[in-house]
């Protein structure tokens, strides 16, 4: 396959026992698994098999102490990814890092240098973090609002971007006998904003791929304005092609108004698969691996997610989409939960439709290898979605399962490379290198 020719990216998620929340009853391994590395080394190993573009770890810098669930975030994903990286080949990983907790300069010299030393495999998720016990974490004060965050989140890039760039020794000319090198490569950035004062220049050079790769997930409108700013990978929820057609547009409208060129931008949703040999049996694995047990039992769930009263509540009715617009100014994250109203606002369904068309927040595939791939080409092949961030619902299962499965379909297909292509991981999402 050529380079050149457009492919579908794949990004697989690898943390603790998989996505959702009640299948780790129903996965392979232990419960000690979540803080081993051996076991985290699997699961990229999988990967990599499977020829995903990157795995991703997300993360929240809080541990959730719900007993009946599982701790979803243990190891620091930066460290976990250089861990990682110098046991499996090739592979990219998506590190998950707070905007609002860390610092600019001691961000950009840890991304750096794990691009450097990966050889050009890094791709950083930035995030606003939304949970005031993260908060309290670092201190007394209270979460900033969401305006607040997303704007220090825009200087927190705008401040790595300059650093990532402040030393870049492809520029030395001839060095004078008795120097060891050209310090006019290095300048300081002498940034001055309203949340960040830093001199530079980093103490790190510029890397293979000109910086690391940054992602972005939001959809609230402070999202899509990081997304459109700075995001080149952006992970979100789309469940229709009308839904993502339209999604996508915005951001890149927004980019252009931002002055910057939108083709270097990917959107690469979140996608749950759940596979069968018939339908049938991958509905009923959905039932056993929601936690809800059956049809009913969805419907149930779905009805008191959404605040709806039972007595009042007709699953075959058709829905409101307004009736699921999340409020923008609710302290918990608002771009995941805008997937179910913009469903409804390009489609007429029923509840009973619903809860089959998404999980977790994203887009729900069930069926055979056959059909989930025939889904997943579906929204690619016009350009709708540039790939996906697979979310399996256990670890390692699900993730053997899709490799097994429904890789070969796709490879068989033409849309999905046999081998690894490029070098680093912007090659292989085809993205620019930054000026």
């Amino acid at each position: 396959m050529s380079t050149n020719k457009r492919r579908l990216n794949l990004n697989v998620g690898i943390n603790t026992t998989g996505y959702l929340a009640n299948a780790w009853k129903y996965r392979s391994g232990d419960r000690h698994d979540i803080n081993d590395i051996g076991y985290y080394r699997r699961l990229a190993e999988l990967a990599h098999k499977g020829r995903f573009d990157a795995v991703f770890l997300s993360d929240h810098p809080a541990l959730l102490t719900d007993p009946t669930s599982r701790p979803f975030h243990t190891i620091d994903p930066l460290i976990l990814s250089t861990s990682l990286a110098a046991q499996v080949p090739d592979i990219g990983f998506v590190a998950t890092v707070s905007s609002t907790y860390n610092s600019p300069y001691n961000f950009a010299r840890r991304t750096q240098s794990i691009d450097i030393v990966t050889g050009g495999r890094l791709i950083v998720n930035i995030v606003s973090s939304f949970n005031p016990s993260v908060a309290a974490n670092f201190g007394n004060d209270p979460l900033p609002p969401r305006n607040e965050r997303y704007a220090k989140a825009t200087e927190f890039l705008d401040v790595a971007k300059k650093l990532w760039s402040s030393w870049d020794p492809r520029r030395e000319g001839e060095v004078p006998e008795g120097r060891f090198w050209d310090a006019a490569t290095a300048e300081t950035i002498d940034h001055e904003g309203q949340y960040f004062h830093v001199k530079g220049p980093l103490n790190v050079p510029r890397g293979q791929q000109g910086h690391p790769v940054i992602a972005q997930a939001g959809a609230s409108e402070g999202g899509i304005d990081l997304a459109a700013r700075h995001g080149e990978i952006i992970y979100c929820n789309i469940l229709s092609r009308p839904a993502g057609q339209a999604f996508g547009k915005k951001v890149r409208d927004r980019a252009v108004s931002f002055g910057r060129d939108p083709s270097g931008i990917r959107i690469v949703p979140g996608l749950v698969v759940i596979l069968g040999e018939t339908r049938e049996e991958a509905l009923r694995k959905h039932e056993l691996y929601s936690g809800t047990g059956s049809e009913d039992g969805l419907l149930a769930r779905f009805a008191k997610e959404n605040g709806i009263d039972p007595r009042d509540f007709d699953p075959d009715a058709k829905l409101d989409a307004e009736r699921f617009i999340p409020d923008q100014n609710r302290q918990w994250a608002v771009g995941m939960g805008l997937g179910l109203s913009d469903l409804l606002s390009h489609e007429k369904l029923t509840a009973r439709e619903a809860v089959r068309r998404s999980e977790g927040h994203h887009r729900l595939l069930l069926g055979t290898p056959e059909e989930v791939a025939d889904g997943i080409i579906d929204l690619w092949q016009d350009g709708t979605v540039d790939g996906y961030t697979l979310q399996p619902p256990r670890a390692p299962d699900d993730i053997a399962e899709f490799v097994q499965q429904v890789v070969p379909v796709l490879q068989d297909r033409g849309v999905y490379p046999r081998e690894y292509e490029g070098t680093t991981i912007r090659d292989r999402y085809g993205l620019p290198q930054p000026d």
